[in-house]
């Protein structure tokens, strides 16, 4: 059995391919390099490197590594992006989807597991976010992996693959300093570079309904995602379909975790700054996890602290002058 992984030099992608690796699990990686790196890819896994919009490449690849699975994890996830430019988020996470799933019908390809987010969700309100709770995204990104997985369920049920859609929450970490987040547009690396740069982090809103008035989110080790990934690659057996969601269950506010980096990047000063709301942004998202942990018999292992110390040694690997 060998697994396709969409996105394999990516963030998520790079700590998925190890996992499975450490697992004995043979795998070959698909990536066009727009936004992952070379330097993430292991020189033991075969590489393509190439666009889910090529259907030719896509055949001869899954021929070619007699791939029984696909682990579908490339994708456009900047929502800011996503709301300049939505024809091209609905082309590469949507149509190069619909063409991916075209292929893996034609080769008889039987499990599927797909990269999905709680940006789905968009903003509940409620304690936790269960699997249950209604969909309603905010923006293109969170449209397109709704709209993936309503593809990959009928698919699945039309071809007798056995499908999992994986809703992550905030994903945060590194299993190792050089496959760390190498943007700044979460809030990790973002508090990272403010730091680095002398400035403050800043935190959007203090006057929510939570404890300290900041925002209260859901953050999880990229490498419990992986292993995550690992669990449900392995669940997958025959047609069925599952949806969960991937987080702790519990939350961090926005000024908890400035906080925790200070602390840990040494940078007490300056304090946060406090910038006006935006748009859209739900006071908590936080995760209800009984489903993974009944279904894929997963749960998140690793701390808040594991997260940023992690991450701040690969921020510290790409940036010396951090330190």
């Amino acid at each position: 059995m060998t697994w396709l992984i969409t996105g394999g030099a990516g963030y998520i992608g790079a700590h998925v391919v190890r996992a499975m690796t450490k697992s004995s699990e043979p795998v070959v990686v698909l990536d066009d390099l727009s936004s992952g790196l070379a330097s993430r890819l292991l020189p033991d896994v075969p590489f393509v490197r190439g666009s889910l919009l090529d259907r030719e490449l896509l055949d001869r690849t899954l021929a070619g590594h007699s791939v029984t699975g696909v682990i579908h994890l490339a994708a456009k996830k900047q929502v800011g992006e996503s709301v300049e430019q939505p024809l091209k988020y609905y082309r590469d996470n949507v149509h190069g989807l619909t063409v991916l799933l075209e292929a893996v019908v034609a080769a008889d390809v039987r499990r599927f597991v797909f990269s999905s987010s709680a940006a789905v969700y968009g903003t509940p309100d409620v304690e936790l976010v269960s699997e249950e709770t209604p969909c309603v995204p905010i923006n293109p990104y969170g449209e397109t992996k709704l709209t993936g997985e309503w593809l990959v369920r009928a698919a699945g049920r039309a071809h007798g693959i056995g499908t999992a859609c994986l809703r992550y929450f905030n994903v945060a970490g590194a299993a190792e300093p050089e496959l760390a987040d190498t943007g700044v547009s979460n809030i990790v690396p973002m508090f990272f570079d403010a730091v680095t740069r002398g400035g403050a982090p800043g935190i959007f809103g203090d006057d929510y309904p939570t404890p300290d008035g900041t925002c209260v989110r859901d953050y999880i080790h990229v490498r419990d995602l992986a292993d995550a990934h690992l669990a449900a690659a392995r669940k997958l057996a025959g047609a069925g379909d599952l949806t969960v969601n991937i987080g702790t269950g519990e939350g961090v506010s926005v000024r908890g975790m400035a906080d925790l980096v200070a602390k840990i990047t040494g940078r007490g000063e300056p304090a946060a700054q406090v910038l006006p709301r935006r748009p859209g942004d739900p006071a908590q998202v936080v995760a209800a996890v009984g489903r993974a942990r009944e279904e894929l018999g997963w749960t998140s292992t690793l701390s808040v602290e594991d997260m940023v110390s992690s991450a701040w040694d690969g921020w510290c690997l790409r940036h010396p002058e951090a330190r």
